[in-house]
């Protein structure tokens, strides 16, 4: 019998280890450089679970589509000058972070 949990039981798990943070609460992992950032558009559980899986084709291509990657400076300091509220979701040591508050930075 395998250990190995399903798509589904994985995802599950994440989102119970989803939650919504404030940017300023994730200064520290920012700094670190373990602040991952995923575009509205994906879903976050999925995303997880890709990196989770360790699917690197899959997240080479988010990457590339700008869909997934590091939080700019810009953007960095938009969200904290309103202290976003973001969600957020655990892979160590990545920080997984998605802003669904509706705002486009130009």
């Amino acid at each position: 019998m395998s250990s190995v949990p399903s798509r589904d039981e994985l995802k599950a798990k994440l989102n119970l280890e989803t939650s919504r943070i404030h940017w300023h609460d994730l200064q520290t992992y920012f700094a670190r450089g373990q602040v991952v950032r995923v575009a509205p558009e994906l879903d976050i559980l999925e995303v997880a679970a890709e990196l989770a899986s360790d699917n690197k084709t899959r997240f080479q291509q988010w990457m590339q589509e700008s869909k997934v990657g590091d939080v700019a400076a810009d953007l960095a300091q938009a969200w904290y000058d309103r202290n976003a509220e973001l969600w957020a979701v655990v892979i160590a040591p990545w920080v997984l972070v998605q802003d669904r508050s509706g705002r486009v930075l130009h």
